[in-house]
């Protein structure tokens, strides 16, 4: 997605916030959020691609996406380093366009979480509620949703 339609989402989002809680439209927007336990809608983004990306990974989602995520000990011939990482293949992309296709992105942010999180151990259930935790976690409920370079 880009910025522009991340910021127009992300106040769309905010007016919704305001509205559940009668927030008043002059009042920090931030501290809503953080009570509401909602996340931005860039890190929202970030979930559901993770998300889809595990469930490709058990083989729930079809065939299409399950063979844009690989494992890196799927691919390679010989044994290296982030095999035990359960890292993906990184498919090369040329364009920006390209960079947000589901192969390109998705493995991009599974290979960016935290190792805890891409244990194949974990059930649905705790990998989805590990992971709102842990981008929950990277907000800093000092900074404003205008600072996610959103012009609202």
């Amino acid at each position: 997605m880009t910025d522009e339609l991340i910021c127009r989402l992300q106040s769309i989002q905010n007016a919704a916030a305001r509205l559940v809680t009668g927030t008043r439209w002059f009042d920090r927007i931030s501290p809503v959020l953080h009570q509401l336990h909602w996340l931005l809608v860039r890190q929202r983004v970030v979930f559901k691609v993770a998300t889809l990306v595990y469930q490709s990974l058990s083989g729930h989602t079809p065939g299409y996406l399950v063979d844009d995520c690989q494992l890196v000990t799927d691919v390679r011939v010989r044994q290296v380093r982030s095999a035990d990482t359960r890292m993906l293949a990184v498919n090369r992309t040329y364009s920006s366009f390209g960079d947000r296709t589901f192969a390109a992105a998705g493995t991009t942010v599974w290979n960016s979480l935290p190792p805890d999180l891409r244990q194949p151990g974990l059930s649905y259930g705790q990998f989805r509620w590990s992971l709102k935790t842990f981008l929950f976690g990277q907000l800093r409920p000092w900074h404003s949703v205008n600072s996610f370079n959103c012009a609202v």
